[in-house]
């Protein structure tokens, strides 16, 4: 199994479409913070673009113990909030990724055999179908606190 970890942390969305990179920029920003610093034992960082429902929560490994889900989420805040969820605070056919898969069912399916959090944003813009790059404002803003939230539930701080 290529994501052999106890811990995932996998950051969802397209970088092309504004906000919704989101996910892939805390994964980038999360992989910069531990290249001088130790990585927790069993903890695996994985940038998983749009293919997250297909590649990843749909093949799960018996070995998870948590999954962590960085993702942009519609939510009534101001954009740039961070929240955490659990699955089950999505509404069915709400949470999908930007091709309309729907995300929360996966999830559901993950968190009958080990504990998924989703560490959400609310996004400003997100530009689809034009190609956007780049987050806006008070997202890009966003990203040291859902690290500080993804660095707890990895057990750094």
């Amino acid at each position: 199994m290529p994501y052999h970890a106890e811990t995932i942390v996998v950051g969802c969305g397209n970088i092309l479409f504004k906000d919704d990179g989101f996910g892939p920029f805390v994964i980038h920003n999360l992989e910069e913070y531990f290249e001088d610093k130790e990585m927790p034992d069993e903890v695996m960082f994985i940038d998983a673009g749009t293919g997250a429902t297909h590649f990843i929560f749909s093949l799960p490994d018996e070995y998870w113990k948590k999954v962590i889900v960085i993702d942009v989420v519609e939510f009534d805040a101001e954009p740039g909030t961070v929240k955490v969820f659990s699955p089950y605070d999505m509404p069915r056919g709400k949470y999908e990724n930007v091709h309309s898969w729907p995300v929360e069912e996966p999830l559901h399916d993950l968190a009958k055999d080990c504990e998924v959090i989703i560490v959400g944003c609310k996004p400003q813009e997100i530009s689809s179908p034009d190609v956007e790059m780049g987050l806006t404002e008070p997202v890009e803003k966003a990203i040291p606190e859902a690290m500080d939230i993804i660095l707890k539930e990895i057990g750094v701080k």
